[in-house]
């Protein structure tokens, strides 16, 4: 069982980009030398995030760090160049050890395509179409490809460097919940990550199972099918100061983003439903977000775990003390008992 973190370097009036980045760095050096797994980043292009190029964030992570892997969370691969994102996250490879791992998205926000030429009517085949590519450019150095001849040059045999120390680089499918993506990623037989944002785990069964099932229609092994789930967290030493520190900065963020969206604001009653035992909410004392973990284990029996932390004006120091009593008291209760679970029947 992986544990890691997922950050979108969250920008807001009391924080500078500049400032927030640096804040970054501090915790993906910390969950490092706490031996967490993962440190994912997100990618954006609207002012209340300071992470557009993940790539050049991980990177100056990898200078930082020794052995938990570097991801990103997502890359937008519909808006961005698949022959870009390779080398980006190749060099990244390079130079971090073969630590690098691309979360490819369609993305969550549409900024990204106006800004890049893209056309949001081409969303779904722009997206299926350079995921194809991207996979081409993991398998083959010289990559002959014509796609569809709408959304990019064609390549003929053309060479593409450098090349990753991975082989294969990996690359996971992030989705919300959409079934059409599942399926995609388990034909393709490509890790899946699920976010869970809202709604309780237990609806997000369904789609790994959906998953799981595409991938053994398509020929692979659906225990050999990765997944991943992403939820909000943070921790503290009690589950009132989880919830003192955590709060208002989530509630402010999910009522700007839900009025963009049309969704109805929140409020305490409803982040307390979230934060209860069959939310998704992983806020709250350690020994109950170790509970909260190995419950959804229980639902998805998934390989990997990242919380996302520092979400909105939560606390620099708040994110930092969760990140350490997520290293140091969840992450060995965790993984001894998935341990357990997972160990095979003595013959």
């Amino acid at each position: 069982m992986q544990l890691g973190l997922a950050t979108f370097g969250d920008v807001h009036p009391a924080i500078t980009p500049e400032q927030r980045l640096r804040d970054l760095l501090e915790e993906a050096q910390l969950a490092d030398e706490l031996g967490l797994d993962v440190f994912a980043v997100g990618e954006h292009h609207r002012p209340d995030y300071a992470v557009s190029a993940p790539a050049v964030v991980l990177a100056a992570i990898a200078a930082r760090t020794s052995r938990i892997r570097l991801s990103s969370a997502v890359t937008v691969l519909s808006s961005d160049d698949p022959v870009r994102v390779f080398q980006d996250f190749a060099t990244l490879d390079l130079l971090s050890g073969g630590r690098a791992e691309i979360m490819a998205g369609r993305g969550s926000f549409t900024e990204s395509f106006p800004l890049f030429g893209q056309d949001l009517g081409d969303y779904d085949e722009l997206y299926a179409e350079k995921l194809d590519l991207l996979l081409r450019l993991r398998e083959e150095t010289y990559v002959s490809w014509a796609g569809s001849g709408r959304h990019r040059a064609a390549l003929d045999h053309a060479g593409v460097f450098p090349r990753p120390v991975q082989d294969p680089l990996p690359v996971w499918v992030a989705v919300g919940g959409s079934p059409p993506s599942v399926i995609r990623a388990g034909t393709l037989g490509l890790p899946l990550n699920i976010a869970i944002i809202g709604g309780t785990p237990e609806r997000f069964v369904p789609l790994v199972e959906l998953y799981r099932e595409a991938g053994r229609r398509a020929g692979h092994d659906p225990a050999a099918l990765p997944v991943a789930i992403t939820t909000h967290a943070l921790l503290a030493p009690s589950t009132q100061a989880a919830e003192e520190a955590f709060m208002a900065p989530y509630l402010e963020v999910m009522n700007r983003v839900g009025a963009e969206r049309g969704w109805p604001p929140s409020g305490p009653t409803h982040f307390a439903a979230m934060r209860s035992r069959s939310g998704p909410l992983a806020v709250g004392a350690p020994e109950e977000i170790a509970e909260k973990l190995l419950r959804q284990h229980e639902l998805f029996g998934h390989d990997r775990q990242l919380a996302h932390m520092s979400i909105g004006a939560v606390a620099h120091a708040d994110v930092l003390r969760s990140i350490e009593l997520f290293g140091t008291q969840v992450a060995p209760l965790v993984r001894e008992e998935v341990a357990r679970r997972t160990a095979p029947a003595p013959a």
